[in-house]
């Protein structure tokens, strides 16, 4: 009780910060940093840079760290400056870009449809991407592939009819991961028809492609993936923020004010964009989707959607994997080949470990 004439104090304000985070405050605005996620990509950033720095230096003929730095600075012989500024750097600037958007796609459908196992490979995005390279050069006697952006066609192609299958975008996820698994069938049939009708000259140089591979990528490629990043990441921070919802019943996200369908159509749009656009770039790599989100959501931990973790871990893996194929056999090996060599044992270390988020196996 309080004494006639005073007034009782206000109540303290509970403070609903979540645990994992830090609010910084600069007037009236405010930010939510969780610590976790913050402390991770510090981590990455520096390891990626270190894994850059092996894949310039990276190659079967051992070029010494005194002849890159001479390459890079221009002060080497005209060779190795040739090889270092014209060959490696833009090769590895595509592979990092491409890697960061199918980390980021990955994120995407794998938070969509609430499986580690969902990722562009299944819902028939790589597929479509491939089939429209693929299809584009048909006919050809050079056995070169077609252009990078005939990739995010065939993409948004393959997405549609799924979609249409499915019963629309804003569906339950695992029915437009059903509905992928049967589309990506097809369109592999396809695809796998139109390759044995073409000639050897042909045939040869879309396959080492449809393995995966960054092989001749140059500025000109690479540039334009990075202004297609630099449009969507922002995007894909923004509807992975609301994408931590899913993680609840469907009634409990829509009673917080989601609109459901509307954020699982933004989430599957941006993630067959991404997908789509890298497969353009360097082929359908494997595996990167799937292991990029799961790893950085280990760094970050279960109560968060991790975009620009997947992004910093999937370039990581694609560097660390392209300057691999360069040193570990006589003959280069595609990056997409090294991602399936090593994505088989750690598909199984997710299958036999259970998901920290659910608990589930």
């Amino acid at each position: 009780m309080t004494a006639p004439g005073t007034t009782a104090a206000p109540a303290p304000v509970a403070d609903v910060t979540p645990p994992d985070s830090t609010v910084l405050r600069t007037g009236t605005l405010s930010w939510l940093v969780p610590r976790r996620s913050a402390l991770a990509a510090a981590l990455l950033v520096p390891l990626l840079a270190v894994l850059v720095a092996l894949a310039v230096m990276a190659s079967s003929t051992g070029m010494s760290l005194s002849q890159t730095l001479s390459g890079l600075l221009g002060t080497g012989d005209a060779g190795t400056v040739m090889i270092v500024r014209d060959f490696r750097l833009p090769r590895i600037f595509a592979g990092l870009m491409v890697g960061a958007a199918i980390g980021i796609a990955g994120c995407l459908t794998q938070t969509l449809a609430g499986n580690r196992l969902a990722t562009p490979d299944l819902v028939g995005v790589n597929d479509g991407a491939t089939a429209a390279v693929i299809a584009a050069a048909a006919g050809s006697t050079t056995g070169m592939v077609g252009d990078w952006w005939l990739g995010p066609i065939g993409a948004v192609a393959a997405a549609a009819i799924v979609v249409l299958c499915a019963g629309g975008a804003g569906t339950a996820g695992y029915r437009v991961l059903v509905t992928g698994i049967g589309v990506s069938t097809f369109i592999g049939a396809v695809s796998d028809l139109i390759m044995s009708r073409e000639n050897d000259n042909t045939a040869g140089g879309v396959f080492l492609w449809t393995v995966g591979s960054l092989n001749g990528r140059d500025w000109g490629v690479g540039t334009p993936l990075a202004l297609v990043l630099l449009f969507l990441v922002p995007l894909a921070l923004a509807v992975g923020h609301r994408l931590q919802l899913l993680r609840f019943d469907d009634d409990v996200a829509a009673s917080l004010g989601v609109d459901l369908r509307r954020l699982r159509a933004c989430a599957l749009a941006l993630a067959v964009a991404l997908a789509g656009t890298a497969v353009g770039v360097g082929g359908p790599i494997a595996f990167v989707a799937l292991a990029a989100p799961i790893l950085a959501q280990r760094l970050s931990g279960p109560t968060r959607v991790p975009v620009m973790g997947s992004a910093l871990t999937g370039a990581a893996l694609i560097a660390a994997a392209d300057a691999l194929g360069r040193v570990a056999a006589p003959v280069e090996l595609p990056v997409g080949v090294v991602t399936s060599v090593l994505g088989g044992p750690f598909l199984l270390w997710v299958l036999f470990r259970p998901d920290r988020a659910t608990g589930k196996a």
